[in-house]
């Protein structure tokens, strides 16, 4: 499949979303570190040569990352000796969470050359970019200029801000409406989940405890195989996990199509199928990966766009893991 005419498209509708009116602009660093993405792409190349699975985890830890207080690399920040510290990172819904040591490792690359012109939050957003790319998705235009937050959140904003394992379509729909997405995009957004794994932990209510009710959208068969993939006893651990589809890897429309044959994972997985709101959607991007793509990058544009620090907003954080004393 040649991707160059949707790059084309991505690109231009990118340009609709007005985010250079907002701090943000496509080619922030050109003068300051025009060689960034360059490095970001090999850093990311480089780690994924020993760990196949790292783009999907970069996926999720920028998505955790935006879906508190904005995308402010906030996540990164570790507890540096301080105990009980009530980070972001100690949040339940935070679980699994991996390859934080990723980005600032490809952000001592960065400083390597451009000492202190790139914030930790447009490394771990330009990584995510690359990580889809890389995965055989599409090539997303991001707009850059972001800025670092000079303090950390509470673990009780953390739980409060991301959804949990069992949301449903309303909530998800609630959720990405925060964003600016449309109905459209927020099914995009939610094939991510075509790549990585799902921890047997985040499949208790769905296969137990049903507290959502009967479980909707699963084909018997499936559940059956998750329960034998996730016995009860092994909820409770992080190394316990089903793939979330035949070609985890792989970034591509599989996510849909195994939903439409009732094979979704987590409950939002399912019933997508179903809800008169999502359905179509749903079905259009099983049959049509290319509209998939150029959906799910106008998505993600909004998500890494939304809630930033820009101009004399935030701080370019030194080391991405702490908190600068400066600051």
């Amino acid at each position: 499949m040649d991707l160059a005419p949707i790059a084309v498209l991505i690109f231009l509708s990118t340009l609709e979303f007005g985010v250079e009116g907002g701090g943000l602009s496509y080619g922030f660093y050109d003068k300051s570190c025009p060689q960034v993405e360059d490095i970001v792409r090999t850093g990311l190349q480089i780690i994924s040569l020993t760990d196949p699975t790292s783009p999907a985890a970069l996926l999720r830890l920028m998505f955790h990352d935006c879906q508190v207080q904005g995308c402010d690399a906030s996540i990164l920040v570790d507890a540096a000796g301080k105990k009980n510290l009530p980070l972001e990172m100690t949040s339940t819904k935070n679980f699994g969470i991996r390859k934080r040591e990723t980005i600032s490792y490809i952000k001592s690359m960065v400083e390597a050359v451009c000492p202190e012109q790139v914030s930790c939050t447009d490394i771990l957003i330009l990584a995510a970019r690359e990580a889809v790319a890389m995965s055989g998705g599409p090539w997303i235009n991001v707009p850059l200029g972001r800025r670092d937050s000079s303090s950390t959140p509470s673990y009780k904003l953390a739980d409060a801000s991301l959804p949990s394992a069992n949301i449903g379509v309303d909530g998800m729909l609630r959720i990405f409406a925060k964003k600016g997405m449309t109905v459209k995009e927020s099914v995009a957004i939610m094939g991510a989940h075509t790549v990585g794994i799902t921890h047997c932990f985040n499949l208790l209510n769905r296969l137990y405890r049903r507290e959502g009710g009967e479980a909707r959208g699963i084909e018997p068969g499936f559940e059956l195989f998750l329960k034998l993939s996730c016995p009860q006893e092994s909820l409770t651990t992080n190394s316990s996990f089903v793939l979330n589809d035949s070609t985890t890897l792989a970034f591509d429309n599989n996510y849909y199509i195994n939903a439409m044959e009732g094979h979704g994972v987590l409950r939002i997985d399912a019933e997508m199928s179903s809800d008169p709101r999502t359905a179509q959607i749903l079905a259009h991007f099983a049959v049509d990966q290319d509209d998939f793509f150029r959906t799910f990058s106008s998505a993600f544009v909004k998500l890494s766009s939304s809630g930033v620090l820009t101009g004399n907003q935030g701080v370019i954080r030194r080391r991405c893991n702490a908190i600068d004393e400066r600051s």
